[in-house]
Protein backbone atom coordinates (compact mmCIF):
# COMPACT_ATOMS: atom_id res chain seq x y z
CA UNK A 1 0.00 0.00 0.00
CA UNK A 2 1.44 3.27 -0.76
CA UNK A 3 1.80 6.30 1.70
CA UNK A 4 -1.72 7.92 -0.20
CA UNK A 5 -3.82 5.12 0.26
CA UNK A 6 -2.49 4.36 3.90
CA UNK A 7 -3.33 8.16 4.61
CA UNK A 8 -6.69 7.19 3.37
CA UNK A 9 -7.13 4.43 5.76
CA UNK A 10 -5.78 5.92 8.38
CA UNK A 11 -8.29 9.41 8.21
CA UNK A 12 -10.80 7.15 7.55
CA UNK A 13 -10.24 4.95 10.60
CA UNK A 14 -9.74 8.69 12.75
CA UNK A 15 -13.04 9.93 11.65
CA UNK A 16 -15.09 6.89 12.00
CA UNK A 17 -18.00 7.82 13.28
CA UNK A 18 -17.87 11.24 12.41
CA UNK A 19 -20.52 12.82 10.18
CA UNK A 20 -20.87 16.26 8.47
CA UNK A 21 -22.99 18.51 10.10
CA UNK A 22 -25.59 19.12 7.32
CA UNK A 23 -25.46 16.31 5.55
CA UNK A 24 -25.50 13.77 8.07
CA UNK A 25 -22.42 12.08 5.20
CA UNK A 26 -19.18 10.21 6.77
CA UNK A 27 -17.16 13.04 7.77
CA UNK A 28 -13.77 11.49 5.96
CA UNK A 29 -15.67 11.75 2.34
CA UNK A 30 -15.07 16.04 2.92
CA UNK A 31 -11.64 15.10 3.30
CA UNK A 32 -10.95 12.91 0.27
CA UNK A 33 -13.50 15.66 -1.49
CA UNK A 34 -10.72 18.39 -0.88
CA UNK A 35 -8.28 15.84 -1.75
CA UNK A 36 -9.77 15.07 -4.79
CA UNK A 37 -9.90 19.05 -5.74
CA UNK A 38 -6.51 19.59 -5.02
CA UNK A 39 -5.56 16.85 -7.09
CA UNK A 40 -7.34 17.59 -9.88
CA UNK A 41 -5.95 21.22 -9.27
CA UNK A 42 -2.58 19.47 -10.41
CA UNK A 43 -3.78 17.74 -13.26
CA UNK A 44 -4.99 20.63 -15.08
CA UNK A 45 -1.40 22.04 -15.57
CA UNK A 46 -1.82 24.97 -12.96
CA UNK A 47 1.63 23.07 -11.42
CA UNK A 48 3.16 19.90 -12.77
CA UNK A 49 2.42 16.92 -10.57
CA UNK A 50 0.69 17.03 -7.01
CA UNK A 51 3.43 15.55 -4.60
CA UNK A 52 1.93 12.80 -2.58
CA UNK A 53 2.93 15.18 0.22
CA UNK A 54 0.06 17.80 -0.50
CA UNK A 55 -2.44 15.12 -1.08
CA UNK A 56 -2.26 13.33 2.21
CA UNK A 57 -2.19 16.51 3.97
CA UNK A 58 -5.72 17.48 1.83
CA UNK A 59 -6.74 13.69 3.44
CA UNK A 60 -5.25 14.69 7.29
CA UNK A 61 -6.19 18.41 6.91
CA UNK A 62 -8.89 17.91 9.49
CA UNK A 63 -7.58 14.92 11.64
CA UNK A 64 -5.73 16.95 14.53
CA UNK A 65 -8.55 19.02 14.85
CA UNK A 66 -11.05 16.55 14.91
CA UNK A 67 -10.08 13.40 16.13
CA UNK A 68 -7.66 11.98 19.03
CA UNK A 69 -4.36 12.27 16.00
CA UNK A 70 -1.50 14.16 17.20
CA UNK A 71 0.64 16.30 14.72
CA UNK A 72 3.45 13.90 16.28
CA UNK A 73 1.40 11.50 15.17
CA UNK A 74 0.85 12.48 11.43
CA UNK A 75 4.93 13.26 11.72
CA UNK A 76 5.89 9.87 12.64
CA UNK A 77 3.79 8.35 10.37
CA UNK A 78 3.49 10.56 7.06
CA UNK A 79 6.68 12.80 8.14
CA UNK A 80 8.33 15.67 8.97
CA UNK A 81 6.73 17.43 5.92
CA UNK A 82 3.09 16.13 5.93
CA UNK A 83 2.93 17.24 9.72
CA UNK A 84 4.26 20.63 8.75
CA UNK A 85 1.15 21.23 6.34
CA UNK A 86 -1.02 19.42 8.54
CA UNK A 87 -0.15 21.80 11.55
CA UNK A 88 -0.85 25.08 9.11
CA UNK A 89 -4.33 23.76 8.53
CA UNK A 90 -4.83 22.95 12.52
CA UNK A 91 -6.98 25.79 13.54
CA UNK A 92 -6.35 27.07 17.17
CA UNK A 93 -7.94 24.87 20.28
CA UNK A 94 -11.36 26.40 21.07
CA UNK A 95 -9.34 27.53 24.35
CA UNK A 96 -7.75 29.59 22.08
CA UNK A 97 -10.23 32.65 22.99
CA UNK A 98 -13.29 33.90 21.63
CA UNK A 99 -14.14 32.93 17.73
CA UNK A 100 -13.20 36.41 16.52
CA UNK A 101 -9.69 36.06 18.21
CA UNK A 102 -9.14 32.42 17.00
CA UNK A 103 -10.16 33.04 13.27
CA UNK A 104 -7.21 35.89 13.55
CA UNK A 105 -4.94 33.77 14.91
CA UNK A 106 -5.86 30.94 12.16
CA UNK A 107 -5.56 33.92 9.80
CA UNK A 108 -2.30 34.65 10.15
CA UNK A 109 -1.30 31.01 10.94
CA UNK A 110 -2.68 31.03 7.18
CA UNK A 111 -0.50 33.80 5.68
CA UNK A 112 2.48 32.34 6.99
CA UNK A 113 1.82 28.57 5.58
CA UNK A 114 3.17 27.06 2.89
CA UNK A 115 2.03 27.72 -0.58
CA UNK A 116 0.79 23.88 -0.51
CA UNK A 117 -0.65 24.29 2.72
CA UNK A 118 -2.92 27.39 1.33
CA UNK A 119 -3.98 25.74 -2.20
CA UNK A 120 -5.63 22.50 0.52
CA UNK A 121 -7.38 25.48 2.73
CA UNK A 122 -8.43 27.27 -0.35
CA UNK A 123 -9.89 23.71 -1.54
CA UNK A 124 -11.33 22.64 1.61
CA UNK A 125 -13.46 25.83 2.02
CA UNK A 126 -14.76 25.64 -1.30
CA UNK A 127 -16.13 22.27 -0.59
CA UNK A 128 -17.40 23.55 2.82
CA UNK A 129 -19.26 26.25 1.05
CA UNK A 130 -21.80 24.74 -0.72
CA UNK A 131 -23.47 22.56 2.07
CA UNK A 132 -22.76 25.74 4.11
CA UNK A 133 -25.07 27.87 1.83
CA UNK A 134 -27.34 25.45 1.38
CA UNK A 135 -28.25 24.46 4.50
CA UNK A 136 -27.44 27.22 7.11
CA UNK A 137 -28.28 30.61 5.75
CA UNK A 138 -28.05 32.30 9.06
CA UNK A 139 -24.29 30.89 9.24
CA UNK A 140 -23.81 31.66 5.99
CA UNK A 141 -23.68 35.39 6.28
CA UNK A 142 -21.15 35.13 8.86
CA UNK A 143 -19.12 32.37 6.63
CA UNK A 144 -19.12 34.75 3.81
CA UNK A 145 -16.90 37.55 5.94
CA UNK A 146 -14.76 35.27 7.53
CA UNK A 147 -14.02 33.73 4.29
CA UNK A 148 -13.05 36.70 2.72
CA UNK A 149 -10.90 37.45 5.28
CA UNK A 150 -9.05 34.17 4.85
CA UNK A 151 -8.43 34.49 1.14
CA UNK A 152 -7.25 37.74 2.23
CA UNK A 153 -4.84 36.09 4.30
CA UNK A 154 -3.81 33.83 2.10
CA UNK A 155 -4.05 36.32 -1.20
CA UNK A 156 -6.16 33.89 -3.09
CA UNK A 157 -8.99 36.30 -3.12
CA UNK A 158 -11.15 35.96 -6.17
CA UNK A 159 -14.93 35.64 -5.36
CA UNK A 160 -17.72 36.90 -7.19
CA UNK A 161 -21.64 37.08 -6.00
CA UNK A 162 -20.32 34.77 -2.93
CA UNK A 163 -18.83 32.11 -4.78
CA UNK A 164 -14.86 31.37 -5.02
CA UNK A 165 -14.08 31.42 -8.84
CA UNK A 166 -10.34 30.71 -8.84
CA UNK A 167 -7.35 30.47 -6.52
CA UNK A 168 -5.95 33.94 -7.92
CA UNK A 169 -2.88 33.03 -6.47
CA UNK A 170 -1.84 30.30 -8.42
CA UNK A 171 -3.96 31.21 -11.92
Amino acid sequence: MGQVEFAREYGRKMHAGQVRKYTGEPYFEHCEAVEELVNRFFELGLREVCPDEIRIAALLHDVVEDTEATIEDVERLFGEEVATLVWYLTKPYVNAGSRSHRKALYGFQMSMAPEDAQIVKYFDMAHNITSIEKHDPTFWELFQIESIQMLKEIKAYNIRDGKLLAYKKFV
